[in-house]
């Protein structure tokens, strides 16, 4: 694996900090996107923006259907049985609430343990505490010793 060439994707990485490469790891809140990624982007926005499943017209349904070909893009590289099991949010905060309300309210009941690690962001905290305090399950927090390892 060549790190440098997968650094090279990601312009912002191209930076120094401190007279340090940039390393980046805040992911939980706000992840680097590579350029194909933002070069995508900034092709639809120019060329195929509109609104996805809600128009009959032609970008309408142009964008449409390229909604549902990444749909299906990541359904084959995550090996999912359906497209009906992608669900595309605007984020980590997003996706981890829609889990916790949708399987914690469905799926846990008073009694149930959700293990944590100390290392968590905010963002996978605080919809697990705000379920304990609905449905009565507790929290379990993994501590860490002084050298960064899960004890």
């Amino acid at each position: 694996m060549d790190i440098q060439k997968i650094r090279e994707d990601f312009p912002i990485l191209s930076r120094t900090v401190y007279g340090k490469p940039l390393v980046y790891f805040d992911n939980g809140a706000t992840t680097q996107k590579p350029r194909l990624v933002v070069d995508a982007l900034v092709d639809e926005y120019y060329s195929v923006n509109a609104n996805v499943h809600r128009g009959v017209h032609f970008l309408s349904q142009q964008a449409t259907e390229l909604h549902e070909a990444s749909r299906e893009t990541v359904r084959q590289f995550i090996n999912a049985d359906s497209t009906n099991e992608v669900i595309f949010t605007r984020g980590t905060t997003e996706s981890i609430n829609l889990l916790v309300s949708s399987f914690g309210d469905e799926f846990m009941q008073e009694g149930d343990e959700v293990i944590l690690s100390v290392m968590e962001h905010h963002s996978n905290i605080v919809p697990w505490q705000l379920l304990a305090a609905r449905k009565g399950i507790a929290i379990k927090v993994i501590p860490m010793n002084d050298k960064g390892e899960l004890l």
